[in-house]
């Protein structure tokens, strides 16, 4: 015996109103839901192609996008402006040759525009504008600078010395979401603005960020101890340098891992100039060097006075004769002694005098302080067990030894060394790995699965819930028919089923053609029966319908 479902040729009509319109509203709703899949796989991703733009810049990159017939769309909010992901680079290129956005701030080009006749205070401050314009878009170019506003405190000028006043800067800066200043980049700020504006000094120029911290405070310690960005970058240089040294030299000996460096130098970037005049002692005679010599030889004689003193003494003398010569010794004529000698004798040496000028190179190392701490030694037994042993006093004198030489050991100059040998802990450290929910493209991909899932799962709905329920009754099982005694001329033709037991013959032999009963009436005169016949048994059915029990 066999059951075959089979639906008649009017199964539709056969539905009572209320299965006709479960069955309309069924496939309508599919069909309403596969043509919103297909527009929902037609609609583009947006992205942000701008974003905290300014009104008339955003006017303008709308009217763009208008004219490029480029689909756009405003985040919640207004604050961005959207447009597809796949050409959101292209429509960034195409807006740059149109110079948007322009960031809401105007420089000088302000001053292209100038109209006749207009005020001298007018265009004073016009020409301030331009300047503050311009210098937020230089600060704005600073990668974590998201947006700038720049405030110029400029005095008017006056030609009194005590009244004048110096101009002064206020900056405002808007920092990307995750990024920060340091202070050498403040600072670099800072005289960007005071190196812009005649007669403006560093320390007028006040930083603030959007939270209200004052930045431009750390610049004030870097400008009094006289260390920038570069010079803290030489004396780290320094230290790591030092340190390559001293490992480079101990790894050979304890092995690459069981070696620690630390060092700290402490550099003098002091600019020193130094003059110095030495004078050599005299030399002697013979070596020395004559610059003058001066030589007076005074000698003074006289003889016995003759003559009466009186007036002939003051007449010229008369001409002089011939004396006749007599012996020196002779008593008639005296000989002339001196009276006094003098001789004075003048030397002048060249004096020997050294100039020196010497000026200190800057970032010399005044002091070294090196710390080194060695592992201890990995032994290993005859059975393959590891231990870790200290090092013996010689192992730790011959790395003393070297890392002496190695940093180039001064006592004079005040360096230190301390090496210490200790057992490294040596656990791995633990790095935390994103679960696989949180990793980006598995996101996406969920993303995906989850939509055209919950696509699947509402079409499951429609049909198994609305269109098959109403389309049930079209479905017909017909009775169990025994299909030795099946004709099946007589169904072919009739539809009529033939079960043993039925006497149909007549007087002719021939079988009558009896219309076929359809099961659901059937079913349903047969409930009526029994409804009649014992009402008890539908009460009893009905009650376990309302109590939901099958």
């Amino acid at each position: 015996m066999a059951e075959t479902a089979t639906i008649p040729a009017s199964g539709f009509n056969q539905l009572n109103p209320r299965q006709k319109i479960s069955v309309a509203v069924g496939v309508a709703a599919l069909i309403a839901l596969l043509v919103s899949v297909w527009m929902w796989g037609q609609t583009p991703d947006y992205r942000v192609l701008f974003s905290n733009i300014s009104e008339r810049d955003g006017g303008a990159i709308i009217e763009s996008l208008e004219q490029l017939n480029i689909p756009y769309k405003f985040s919640e909010g207004g604050g961005a402006v959207m447009v597809p992901s796949n050409l959101v680079y292209e429509t960034r290129l195409k807006l740059a040759t149109q110079g948007l956005p322009k960031g809401g701030t105007v420089g000088f080009e302000l001053m292209e525009n100038q109209k006749f006749g207009i005020s001298q205070f007018a265009e004073q401050v016009n020409y301030q504008r331009a300047l503050e314009g311009e210098l937020a878009r230089s600060v704005q170019s600073i990668a974590a600078v998201a947006s700038a506003r720049v405030h110029l405190a400029i005095p008017k000028p006056t030609v009194f010395v005590k009244e004048q006043q110096k101009p002064s800067a206020s900056v405002v800066l808007t920092l990307n979401g995750g990024r920060f200043l340091d202070p050498a980049q403040v600072s670099a700020i800072v005289h960007l603005i005071s190196s812009s504006v005649p007669e403006m000094s560093a320390k007028n120029v006040t930083v603030v960020d959007q939270s209200g911290t004052l930045l431009s405070a750390n610049t004030d310690n870097i400008t009094n101890s006289g260390l920038d960005a570069n010079q803290l970058k030489y004396v780290r240089q320094i230290e790591q340098n030092y340190v390559q040294r001293v490992e480079a030299i101990v790894s050979p000996i304890v092995g690459q891992a069981n070696v620690r460096a630390q060092v700290t130098a402490d550099i003098d970037f002091s600019q020193t100039e130094q003059t110095a005049e030495t004078y050599k002692p005299n030399q002697d005679k013979a070596d020395g060097t004559v610059r003058s010599l001066q030589t007076v030889d005074t000698t003074n004689s006289s003889t016995t006075a003759g003559g009466v003193p009186g007036a002939l003494s003051n007449q010229p003398p008369v001409p002089a004769t011939a004396p006749i010569v007599a012996n020196a010794n002779s008593a008639n004529n005296p000989a002339v002694t001196p009276i006094s000698a003098h001789k004075e004798s003048t030397v002048n040496y060249e004096v020997d005098r050294t100039i020196r000028h010497t000026t200190l190179p800057v970032g010399m190392i005044k002091r070294l302080s090196v710390a080194v701490v060695v592992n201890n030694r990995k032994v290993t037994d005859a059975k393959g067990k590891v231990s870790f042993k200290p090092l013996t006093d010689a192992e730790k004198t011959q790395i003393n030894d070297l890392v002496r030489d190695a940093m180039g050991f001064d006592a004079n100059r005040g360096d230190t060394l301390n090496v210490q040998n200790a057992a490294f802990n040596l656990d791995k450290e633990v790095v935390e790995e994103i679960p696989l929910w949180k990793q980006p493209d598995i996101v996406d991909l969920a993303k995906d699965v989850a939509k055209y899932l919950l696509i699947a799962i509402i079409m499951m709905i429609v049909i198994f819930g609305v269109i098959k329920p109403a389309l049930r009754p079209l479905i017909t099982v017909p009775e169990k028919e025994d299909e030795e005694h099946h004709d099946e001329a007589g169904g072919a033709k009739g539809g009529i089923d033939i079960t043993e037991g039925d006497d149909f013959t007549q007087s002719d032999g021939e079988i009558p053609q009896q219309p076929a009963v359809q099961p659901y009436e059937q079913g349903l005169q047969a409930a009526r029966q029994i409804a009649q016949d014992d009402p008890r048994i539908v009460a009893s059915v009905i009650k376990d319908w309302v109590n939901g029990n099958e």
